[in-house]
């Protein structure tokens, strides 16, 4: 069949599950978006900039298994190059696409806009290009191969993928298939299939205290329901990375906990590291997640699972989809006799005092008491992240947080999208004060989009993970203090989202209350001191001071 390009490249993206495609407007891809808005089934959602939509779109493909990014050339691509940067860093499969020049201006090297104005197109396509899977820009006479590569590049390797589309080829047709694209994966080569079952097999039998390890991969790559009734089915205790936290059940008894190196329980580091089968999902240790690379698995017991290939004791074994691996284990393994008990502490009934101030050390118990199941909980790197992560929470729930990249401000921005991917999921988002600031005019368009989440900020009054690292009183760690709870009604007149303030315990219980008990988005704004922090971030502060600057850098007094 014959269909104009842009309209091809749309499809292909109805194909993959996009509903919603989120960027900034600018002269090169009005006239895609134009093609957008004619089209039923999908839909331009606009940011207040490119950064923004980038982490907005990043926010929607980890709820959804897609996102989709639109900017314009040059000036856009590179505002949202941070943004698709951390999708890169956390594997995460976004297609971003960006409206170029004219084909024929960029052929005839002709000094644009939005250019270097020297003729050269090609050096923003390979900026892009250092980190993604896939940049291309599309012709008449590439687009339906190069299109589909992209698309399948970031399904496949869960990688972002970059594609320019030229702004005078958007409506002119092509030549196209009419059937729809395959986003099934290819099927494993049977013998090495076979082989690497009939191995761990062996391993799972012969294994007396085999454990399951798992890390963001195991997310990203669809395998947590596998994993957990795999885990169930020969009960097999299992451990987290704190940047892999919220994929398994931590309600479970098979839960041991957060693996975290020297920074790790007694009893889970022990457990995880005299493993003799250790199950991975190719963790990737950062500073953060492994006690300052303190982290010591069993090299000789580690069977890591990967996105097409098996690696056993040392020995890869390609050319295998490990969806179908994992469906040949539950069937092939025989279920444990006896189930697997753990002694665990009983939650303590939470008793308020009224009159007391709001600290670091009694907010997080609190807060993850309030988490439903099922709901969608997204914590800002730093404090939220440190105070909530150790928290286990209810089964169902979706943990969203940037741990290795780590840019502030992603979260704000990142609700959007995931709300927009997930709108009947209740989605709560813990921000601090200074991370909110970076990205807060993206709360308008939370508003204008009519979503209805809950937002807890925690005004500390500046940059307290960095104050616990340097400049504990500096006045480069303070930031301006906000009239917070005003901003629902400045950014979105007449808005349903009610603001709240707790600075003691009561009024926090107060408040919770009236959010739990209404279905109206809600911003929390808790004041705590500036210097308080959760134990984590107490010990993570000099740690990172004693990394960063070297015996004879500066530390805090």
């Amino acid at each position: 069949m014959r269909i104009a390009i842009g309209d091809f490249l749309l499809s292909r993206l109805q194909d993959a599950g996009i509903t919603e495609i989120i960027g900034v407007p600018g002269d090169f891809n009005l006239n895609l978006i134009e093609q957008i808005d004619a089209r039923e089934g999908i839909r331009f959602v606009g940011t207040c900039n490119e950064l923004n939509a980038a982490y907005a779109a990043d926010g929607y493909a980890r709820s959804r298994g897609l996102g989709a990014l639109l900017t314009t050339y040059g000036v856009g691509e590179l505002s949202a190059l941070n943004g698709i940067a951390g999708a890169a860093a956390e594997h995460v499969p976004l297609v971003s696409i960006a409206g170029a020049p004219p084909l024929y201006a960029t052929e005839a090297r002709y000094d644009l806009h939005h250019s270097m104005g020297d003729g050269n197109f090609e050096n923003i396509l390979s900026s892009v290009g250092q980190i993604t899977a896939a940049a291309v820009r599309i012709t008449p006479h590439n687009a339906v191969e190069e299109i589909d590569r992209a698309l399948h590049t970031a399904l496949r390797e869960k990688r972002p993928v970059h594609i320019q589309v030229p702004s005078d080829i958007t409506h002119l047709t092509i030549e196209a298939p009419q059937e729809p694209l395959n986003t099934a994966w290819p099927s494993s080569d049977p013998e090495r299939l076979a082989s690497a079952v009939e191995r761990i097999a062996e391993l799972f039998a012969a294994a007396k205290s085999p454990v399951l390890l798992v890390d963001l991969d195991a997310d990203r790559h669809g395998f947590a329901e596998s994993l957990q009734q795999l885990a169930e089915k020969t009960q097999t205790p299992y451990a987290q990375l704190a940047s892999g936290k919220g994929i398994l059940d931590e309600q479970s008894p098979l839960f041991l906990g957060t693996y975290n190196g020297a920074g790790s329980a007694p009893d889970v580091r022990s457990t995880v590291e005299n493993a003799d089968l250790l199950l991975t999902t190719t963790p990737r240790f950062i500073e953060a997640n492994s006690g300052s690379f303190t982290h010591n698995l069993p090299a000789d017991a580690v069977v890591d699972l990967g996105d097409q290939h098996v690696t056993i004791h040392g020995e890869d074994y390609i050319g295998i989809t490990v969806q179908e691996l994992l469906d040949a284990l539950l069937e092939t393994l025989p279920a444990a006799q006896t189930p697997v008990t753990r002694f665990r502490e009983e939650t303590v009934e939470w008793e308020v005092a009224p009159d007391a101030a709001l600290t670091q050390q009694r907010l997080w118990p609190r807060m993850a008491r309030f988490v439903r199941e099922g709901d969608v909980v997204i914590t800002e790197a730093g404090t939220s992240n440190i105070g909530l992560g150790p928290q286990p929470l209810p089964s169902g729930v979706k943990y969203i947080n940037s741990g290795i990249w780590g840019s502030i401000g992603f979260t704000l921005p990142a609700l959007l999208g995931s709300q927009l991917a997930a709108p009947s999921r209740r989605h709560l988002l813990f921000i601090g004060d200074g991370s909110f600031q970076l990205t807060a005019q993206e709360l308008s368009t939370i508003l204008r989009e009519d979503l209805a989440p809950i937002i807890v900020l925690v005004n500390n009054r500046g940059y307290t993970i960095e104050r616990w690292i340097l400049g504990m009183r500096s006045a480069y760690n303070d930031i301006a203090n906000w009239d917070y709870g005003k901003l629902p009604e400045v950014f979105h007149p007449g808005t349903s989202m009610v603001s709240y303030s707790a600075s003691t315990e009561e009024e926090l219980e107060q408040a919770l209350a009236q959010i739990d008990g209404s279905s109206a988005g809600a911003f929390l704004e808790l004041h705590l001191e500036p210097e308080d922090a959760p134990a984590g971030l107490k010990a993570f502060g000099p740690m990172t001071a004693d990394f960063d600057y070297g015996p004879r850098g500066p530390r805090n007094p």
